[in-house]
């Protein structure tokens, strides 16, 4: 396992990630690339805490996702199932076996105030927070996608699905988007990822 985790996570958590495995007896699966999530924990019918990664991840989204998932593990395990599995239990859980790795050694000096600001308040996804996202992106590989943010009104795009969109108009923190086959509106989050189409 430690050699697996060391193709997949910064160096030094190596050791903190491999004892956290062991000690709540995880059993890790590295998965092809799920658009909706970048992990996911169980407690399968056998009684074992099964967590899956996306292997798409950089290693520092990565990181951020095993130890994620780890939390609801932890976090269900101390306060029982009957919690939110993003509530303030999971919250807490989060802050505290994320401490030991927000430091120079391990993520980049530019992303640890991004982190320690996100870790105050920990969301259910580090995508909705959209300064850190855009700030984790830059260690993915390149790739031809936007961000809804960045494209201007009346652009046309595709998501992962095949659907096309036309960027209408922002609400609160959202931008609205008509689906062009539908004549529907929906909301994306401003660092969704999409492919751009020429108008």
């Amino acid at each position: 396992m430690r050699t697996v985790l060391e193709k997949y996570i910064p160096e030094h958590s190596v050791d903190i990630c491999f004892e956290l495995i062991k000690l709540h007896q995880v059993h890790l699966k590295i998965v092809n690339e799920r658009v909706t999530r970048h992990g996911d924990y169980r407690k399968g019918v056998s009684g074992k805490h099964e967590i899956t990664v996306n292997t798409s991840l950089n290693k520092y989204r990565f990181l951020i996702t095993l130890i994620h998932e780890i939390s609801h593990l932890v976090a269900f395990e101390k306060y029982g199932r009957n919690i939110k599995p993003h509530g303030d239990e999971w919250k807490i859980t989060f802050q505290r076996l994320m401490v030991p790795f927000i430091r120079p050694e391990i993520f980049p000096n530019q992303l640890l105030p991004l982190l320690a600001r996100h870790f105050r308040n920990p969301k259910a996804s580090s995508d909705t927070d959209a300064t850190l996202s855009l700030a984790l992106k830059q260690f993915d590989p390149e790739n031809d996608k936007n961000y809804v943010f960045e494209i201007p009104y009346g652009s046309v795009f595709r998501i992962h699905n095949g659907k096309i969109f036309k960027k209408i108009a922002i609400r609160s923190k959202r931008f609205e988007c008509l689906e062009i086959s539908s004549g529907r509106t929906y909301l994306f989050n401003p660092n969704a990822e999409v492919e751009l189409l020429p108008s």
